[in-house]
């Protein structure tokens, strides 16, 4: 396995950044949208958006022998969509995007139980203090975040299903290629979100359409660099990078919206990059005398 932080956390950076585009396209159309119908739209068009590239590099691209890896990633995936989009669409966005990036909290230890992959001791503390940073840019009772019952526990646990879908990647990544998992992921995730269409079909408005599509390509671009992301560095330190979405979140949220950090959320911004910077220290090497 590959291990270069620096270019991981480039990814994951931009990641974040096409994932936060994702989440405000979602948050839009599932006003008038089923979840049902916001997933599968999702993923197929991200289905779509890779078939360019499949017919260009045709089928040796695709040929595999880890398609149960590829499977366990599709489900953790796809469960974790249905929960995160569910929670987009009942919950403020920042608190939605707060639940799901609760994914490095667990990371760490996922990594550990299922490939092995022992973390720095840095991860933990830094994981908690990203955490906490992310609490203060959206606080529990400062409008929205305080009393999400349901919405909420669904919210936390597509936080955990995707730290179990990055580990997969992380898992799989020493023979498939970033593109090869995407489509993987996609071809699966669009035939297991098709099957709830069968009793929640509803044909979407064009509004609604148009930003359903967007949402698709945005998402395929940060998968390719997620899963990218992954494959250069263990689980465990790319994790806390993903937090950058929260803060990408709440800037679209003033751009399109007219919503500002105040000084408490600043400080969780801060936070969030102090994380980046501990979780990628490393000691410097003893000197050895000559």
């Amino acid at each position: 396995m590959r291990n270069d932080l620096r270019r991981g956390a480039l990814h994951a950076l931009l990641a974040a950044a096409a994932f936060s585009v994702t989440g405000v396209c979602i948050k839009a159309a599932a006003a008038t949208t089923p979840n049902e119908m916001v997933v599968f739209i999702r993923c197929f068009v991200s289905l779509l958006a890779l078939l360019p590239w499949l017919l260009r590099r045709g089928r040796s691209a695709v040929r595999t022998t880890r398609l149960g890896g590829h499977l366990w990633r599709s489900a953790f995936g796809v469960a974790a969509m249905y929960c995160f989009f569910y929670a987009i669409a009942a919950l403020p966005l920042a608190s939605a995007m707060l639940l799901t990036y609760s994914t490095p909290l667990w990371l760490p230890f996922i990594a550990w139980a299922w490939i092995g992959e022992r973390p720095p001791w840095i991860a933990l503390p830094a994981a908690v203090i990203g955490l906490a940073g992310i609490a203060l840019i959206v606080r529990p009772g400062a409008g929205g975040y305080g009393g999400l019952g349901w919405a909420g526990l669904i919210g936390l646990g597509s936080g955990l299903l995707a730290a179990c879908a990055m580990v997969s990647i992380r898992r799989i990544s020493d023979s498939e290629p970033a593109e090869r998992i995407v489509f993987y992921f996609a071809l699966m995730a669009t035939a297991i979100s098709a099957v709830p269409l069968v009793w929640a079909w509803q044909t979407p408005t064009p509004h609604a359409l148009a930003l359903l599509i967007g949402a698709g390509i945005a998402a395929t671009v940060g998968q390719l660099h997620l899963t990218h992301a992954y494959a250069w560095a263990p689980a465990a330190r790319i994790g806390p990078f993903t937090y950058f979405s929260v803060l990408f979140s709440a800037a679209l949220a003033w751009l399109l919206w007219g919503e500002r950090l105040d000084g408490w959320a600043a400080l969780g911004a801060l936070l969030v990059i102090l994380t980046c910077v501990l979780v990628s220290w490393r000691p410097a090497p003893p000197v050895v005398a000559s």
